[in-house]
């Protein structure tokens, strides 16, 4: 019996999702993107032993309608991904002059694919995020011999992470069309 090849998944959703917001892509507004759909197209036929999406996850901060939608928006978003088996690692959102920035999701990332390194759970991390501060853990992973599949977009591809990649994937508009929920 031939084992196969064990991938795990790392989205970082923030990452992710603005890069879906750029006028190269421009995925319209109130199309839901389709992760379920995504992740097997990423795992082609191999065995999927985890998929984990990170996030900064949004708090009531002023209690205002815009706030409380936020939030709301945001549960029922993560609830769908973990109905679909995806596991949710949660970061803290920081507010800076009334602007939410992300904290904590790049750390979480990183030591994800080092534990999985060191716990062999993986032969191969695709990793969906062009965020160069990952590259650290990349070195220790492919340093102790495991593969990595990056996935990015066409239009602003890392070439930080690519140099260290086994296998990159750039999407394109067309691609990213076959996720429309």
């Amino acid at each position: 019996m031939v084992n196969k090849e064990r991938v795990t998944i790392y989205i970082d959703g923030s990452n992710f999702y603005h890069y879906l917001k750029d006028k190269e892509i421009s995925f319209p507004k109130g199309v839901k993107f389709d992760f379920k759909k995504f992740v097997e197209y990423l795992v082609n036929n191999r065995d999927c032993v985890s998929k984990r999406y990170y996030t900064g996850i949004f708090r009531n901060i002023d209690d205002t309608k815009k706030s409380k939608e936020l939030v709301r928006g945001q549960q029922k978003f993560l609830s769908n991904l973990q109905n679909d088996g995806i596991i949710i690692k949660r970061g803290r959102i920081l507010y800076d002059s009334g602007k939410p920035r992300e904290k904590g999701t790049d750390v979480k990332i990183a030591t994800d694919l080092i534990i999985g390194v060191v716990d062999d759970l993986y032969d191969t991390a695709i990793l969906v995020s062009s965020d160069t501060d990952l590259i650290p853990a990349i070195k220790y992973l492919k340093y102790k011999g495991k593969k990595l599949e990056y996935v990015g977009f066409s239009h602003a591809p890392s070439f930080g992470i690519q140099k260290y990649a086994n296998f990159s994937k750039l999407l394109l508009p067309s691609d990213i069309d076959k996720f429309k929920a």
